[in-house]
């Protein structure tokens, strides 16, 4: 069975006469990076698995950036362990569905979206997990004028996104799969074991064809939420995706998605702004893991997650202050009210957390004066 929708409306359709088509503020990943996606196509001569858009070995590539042999230069979207994301593509080679697993901030969902991109060509198909996600949204719903007017039939069947990837082959993404109820989450052990999804009221069934696979998120924090059975975790492959490994690392993260975001937003490009950025991501690791780089200082750790896409936020705010209302130029003064903002969600105690990591390591650290008073400033 397939179950055809009708095509999304173009918004640039309704345009008005005269001027130019509105731009997505944050264009899915097949559109932002069509060019690499369309030159890894052409020279990808390996073995393609049925209905994918790249070879396992170019999805790869596309998501950890390289050289092509004529010279196109493919930018990495994930810094991290090459094996993991090998192991993450494999498995999306094979009939298991993947679950990626990781702490707030370790681009799960960069993965993911990213990893639908390279092999459907199609990130869009999303099951976003809350806590009112409902059964109609993995299985399917009902267009309930046709149905009162004409009964079950297809014409009233409204396809769920896993139905959609099963009849036509193609990768689905559900986010923060633990926030979703148990009894909704288990809706998808018919689907991953079986490769089936009954329609009872039709008598009818949808089966998954070649090219089928799921991708799930799904936080390290989360596990007390809405913790997966262990027959649903039996029909994945978990791959965890650390935090960064070093200093350096982070800040090229932080670094590469502010200059994406900042292009996207006409953010003018901040000049001598890797200074903060390692600022920010050694303030946040240190709190993270509740010592000093040089490990001679303790210090306590606040109530929040204190990630690298927080660490992006923070920079990507002080970025358009320092463009809108300063010299262009991003200083400490900047970033300090968003690096707070970042660590003190807990009033009471984080505040206290905060002041004594401000007092005792900030203050005495060389270098660090413009941020130790521009931090005194928005804490007082």
């Amino acid at each position: 069975m397939s179950v055809s929708v009708d095509p999304t409306t173009d918004p640039t359709s309704a345009q008005p006469s005269g001027t130019e088509p509105a731009q997505a503020l944050r264009p899915h990943a097949e559109d932002a990076f069509a060019d690499e996606l369309t030159t890894l196509a052409a020279q990808d001569d390996r073995p393609r698995p049925a209905r994918w858009k790249l070879s396992p070995w170019a999805v790869a590539t596309y998501l950890l950036g390289g050289v092509l042999p004529d010279g196109t230069v493919i930018s990495p979207k994930y810094v991290g362990p090459r094996r993991l994301v090998e192991v993450a593509v494999s498995t999306l080679a094979t009939d298991r569905a993947l679950l990626l697993l990781g702490v707030p901030g370790t681009a799960k969902t960069w993965v993911s979206e990213h990893l639908a991109a390279a092999v459907s060509g199609d990130s869009t198909l999303l099951v976003q997990g809350t806590a009112g996600t409902p059964e109609e949204a993995i299985r399917y719903g009902w267009n309930y004028a046709q149905l009162l007017a004409h009964g079950p039939s297809r014409d009233a069947l409204v396809p769920s996104p896993v139905m959609r990837a099963m009849a036509e082959g193609a990768t689905v993404r559900v986010e923060e799969l633990t926030r979703i109820p148990a009894d909704v989450q288990d809706t998808l052990i018919t689907i991953l074991s079986e490769k089936t999804l009954p329609i009872p009221e039709l008598g009818q069934e949808v089966q998954a064809v070649r090219g089928f696979s799921l991708i799930a998120t799904a936080n390290d924090r989360d596990r007390g939420v809405n913790e997966l059975s262990s027959a649903l975790r039996r029909r994945f492959n978990t791959v965890v995706l650390p935090l960064p490994e070093s200093v350096e690392a982070e800040v090229d993260i932080v670094a590469r998605r502010v200059d994406q975001i900042g292009r996207s937003l006409d953010l003018p490009a901040a000049p001598d702004g890797i200074d903060e950025i390692r600022r920010v991501v050694t303030v946040f690791r240190e709190l993270r893991a509740g010592v000093t780089s040089d490990g001679r200082t303790k210090v306590k750790s606040p109530s929040g997650t204190l990630s690298t896409a927080e660490a992006i936020s923070v920079v990507t705010g002080g970025l358009a202050l320092a463009a809108h209302f300063g010299d262009g130029v991003l200083r400490a003064g900047d970033v300090a009210s968003g690096v707070l903002g970042a660590v003190v969600r807990d009033p009471a105690a984080d505040r206290v957390v905060w002041q004594e990591y401000l007092e005792a390591v900030v203050r005495e650290r060389a270098g660090w004066t413009d941020f130790y008073r521009a931090c005194r400033e928005v804490s007082a």
